[in-house]
């Protein structure tokens, strides 16, 4: 009952984390406090403390089965994962106006909208594969709380960020709207090489900090 009681208030205090700063006027209040990038810096930092705190806690949770493990849930988590960071890095450095935080719309070129053109949230896109992908290899109670709530999380936030976009936009939303698809220069080369990078880091990082090793399912 104790791991129980644990995963509840990691799972809550994760939830708290996320849901009060994210009301605009807590969030003035916190960013006019400490400053803008001391604000995004330190709510990253908790919010990385309490997910590492989740994910333990769901460990300690009583193990209740829902359904046996199989060869081909390693390979669904790989390639889900293998999309998570690529989505993550194709994201990087590329103004998103309708994303966290609205980016300067201004930076922003729909003729030219990479990732933001396919997906409009490819960070949400890349947690809801990455939560995805890891509860089909954990098929316990507790692991599916935890990352079906992940992917309930990132379903949510799209609809959410597109709710408020709408309203701040207003009748930008329309023009600022992707218009071209795909428009792939050098710099998305890079990026793809860092979604290589990051996969190959969180393969060798998974059995030092998570305490299991990813490879060995295969």
């Amino acid at each position: 009952m104790t791991g129980w009681l644990e995963f509840a208030g990691a799972y809550l205090a994760f939830l708290a984390a996320h849901a009060v700063p994210a009301r605009p006027a807590i969030r003035r209040r916190l960013a006019d406090l400490l400053g803008e990038r001391a604000y995004i810096w330190t709510h990253a930092a908790v919010s990385l403390v309490l997910l590492g705190w989740l994910v333990e806690a769901a460990s300690r949770a009583p193990y209740v089965a829902l359904w046996e493990p199989a060869p081909w849930q390693a390979h669904a988590t790989f390639t889900a994962m293998a999309a998570a960071c690529l989505l993550a890095a194709l994201a990087l450095g590329r103004p998103n106006p309708f994303s966290f935080g609205g980016g300067d719309p201004a930076r922003y070129d729909p003729d030219r909208a990479g990732i933001v053109g396919i997906t409009r949230h490819p960070l949400l896109w890349a947690i809801g594969l990455w939560a995805a992908g890891h509860l089909i290899a954990n098929g316990d109670l507790a692991h599916f709380l935890l990352f079906g709530g992940f992917m309930a999380m990132a379903a949510g936030g799209m609809v959410s960020l597109d709710r408020r976009a709408r309203r701040r936009l207003g009748p930008d939303w329309e023009r600022l709207r992707p218009r071209q698809r795909l428009a792939w220069s050098v710099q998305d080369a890079w990026r793809v090489l860092a979604a290589v990078l990051l996969f190959v880091c969180l393969l060798l990082l998974h059995p030092l900090v998570i305490g299991v090793d990813p490879l060995s399912a295969l």
